[in-house]
């Protein structure tokens, strides 16, 4: 739980079912709905609410997933259609242990964000895809599945879905044409299906943007209330003032991405660099080596996403080599290791298929790409993750405000109902073990009275704190801090930490 969002998305869960207004309201807007859903069953228990295990057992479950997807599609793509050969296994157990082993993503795994999740559904879609393309249609349903779950997960799988929208309508013509012209024997009955499962997969995978600005729209009244609202990206970047080195510069924002992704792959930068390297020489190997398994290079679709996001939207990433040299959504950067993944084993499987017993330079090639890997796995262990260290440095005193809170939260009354804006500092409460349904907050109230519901339980509880809650929690500058000046609540306690706001504890009645 080093993460403030790791927090977050385990606390919007358990409002589902634990909040004096519980329901699927309370998942919000900003945040897309899939992997609070995922978490809930495993939130019902307090412990594993308050120690944040409910919320990483889904990442914990997708990253099985993503090994065993990473394994399956580097197989069936460099086997073709054929049987896999033994260069084509040899490639997929690289393509697994170079995923399963980098150490940011096995740190992320564990914990309740939603990177390990959108990767395994953003492989498994890619893994479909490629089946398909080999001429399973059958496949194209099931990718359509992956691709809704990756939308309903991050908005990066709505950029994924309308490519692979494009590419299966292209794949479909082309099939098409080679059965007129004959050289694909396919029955009339299976081109029928083929424009069915078309038909049906563009329905799939653009169900998930469209359930969710409905959603928005009915709830909000504003179908773009995720991206505009106040609670954005954009809004959020407005209030703190942050400075984005790559605003407005496309191929700045797209090095700061793929620097991020070098850090996630190596601590050294020449090594991190390397890897770059290499898994452009195996994209590059993909596309003109081996037919077929161009859906591989779909892997690459984070770079020209983020490069847009960082430039033009309000996703700024920091890495510690490059100025502000701080660290900021690093962990970003791991939406490309399935590139790395996939393009060092690619490698591996040329230069094994091409392998002759007397030929000891192409089985070396092999055993230096492995070499890379080890190098720079051993060398992110030794300085520690870097995804782990951009919210150990970023969360420290936030965390240690939480807790020092937490601990005299924890010495109230087990019955006492608190007033509390919750947004920065669920945590303290939930440290504490006090159900969300013993706090009125900011989602205690009906989110489409815009901008605030005077009926609404929180409106009621700030404009007369006594008469609804037993204790008040304030944070210096808040919106309760802001409703308890001048009221002559009793203080109990002010806890106060290095570049925090003050948290100050009231006896209300």
């Amino acid at each position: 739980m080093l993460y403030g969002d790791a927090i977050a998305h385990i606390n919007i869960a358990r409002r589902v079912f634990d909040s004096k207004t519980a329901g699927l309201l309370q998942l919000g807007t900003v945040w897309l709905p899939l992997p609070h859903l995922l978490m809930v069953p495993f939130l019902i228990s307090n412990e594993m609410w308050r120690r944040g295990v409910g919320g990483s057992i889904p990442s914990m479950a997708a990253y099985v997933c993503g090994v065993l997807g990473m394994f399956r599609l580097v197989r069936g793509a460099l086997a073709g259609n054929g049987k896999a050969t033994g260069a084509a296994r040899v490639a997929a157990w690289t393509a697994a242990l170079v995923y399963g082993a980098n150490p940011n993503l096995i740190y992320m795994q564990t914990t309740a964000m939603g990177e390990a999740l959108y990767l395994a559904f953003f492989i498994w879609s890619v893994v479909y895809f490629s089946e398909f393309v080999r001429a399973d249609a059958k496949a194209l349903t099931k990718c359509g599945l992956c691709l809704m779950a990756a939308c309903l997960t991050r908005y990066d799988g709505w950029f994924l879905a309308a490519t692979m929208m494009v590419g299966a309508v292209a794949v479909s013509l082309h099939f098409y044409r080679e059965r007129t012209n004959g050289t694909l024997k396919l029955p009339t009955s299976s081109s029928r299906a083929s424009r069915m499962a078309i038909m049906k997969f563009v329905l799939l995978a653009a169900a998930g943007p469209a359930l969710w600005l409905a959603y928005n729209a009915a709830v909000y009244r504003n179908p773009l209330e995720f991206a505009n609202g106040p609670y954005s990206a954009k809004a959020i970047e407005r209030k703190t003032a942050t400075v984005n080195p790559a605003k407005g510069n496309l191929y700045a924002a797209g090095s700061y991405f793929l620097k991020s992704a070098e850090l996630n792959a190596a601590q050294q930068p020449w090594l991190g660099r390397l890897w770059l390297a290499l898994a452009v020489a195996g994209g590059v190997a993909i596309l003109f080596t081996v037919e077929g398994a161009w859906p591989l290079l779909l892997f690459w679709l984070p770079l020209p996403f983020y490069a847009l996001a960082v430039a033009y939207g309000a996703v700024p990433i920091f890495v510690p080599t490059w100025w502000p040299f701080s660290q900021y959504n690093v962990r970003y950067g791991l939406e490309l290791l399935p590139a790395f993944a996939a393009g060092s084993a690619a490698l591996v499987g040329l230069a094994l298929k091409l392998y002759r017993p007397r030929d000891r330079l192409r089985m070396g090639a092999a055993l230096a790409v492995l070499g890379v890997a080890v190098a720079g796995y051993s060398s992110i262990w030794q300085a520690d993750p870097i995804c782990y260290r951009e919210a150990a440095v970023n969360m420290r005193r936030h965390l240690s405000l939480d807790q020092q809170l937490a601990n005299w939260l924890k010495a109230l009354p087990p019955d006492a109902t608190l007033l509390m804006y919750l947004g920065e500092h669920v945590g303290a409460v939930q440290q504490a073990g006090i159900p969300l349904k013993r706090v009125i907050n900011e989602g205690n109230h009906r989110v489409w009275k815009q901008p605030f519901d005077p009926d609404g339980l929180w409106e009621r509880a700030l404009a007369n704190p006594a008469e609804f809650a037993d204790y008040v929690v304030a944070f210096e500058g808040d919106t309760v801090w802001q409703a308890v000046q001048g009221r002559q609540l009793q203080e109990l306690v002010e806890v106060k930490v290095t570049g925090q706001p003050r948290a100050v504890l009231y006896r209300a009645r």
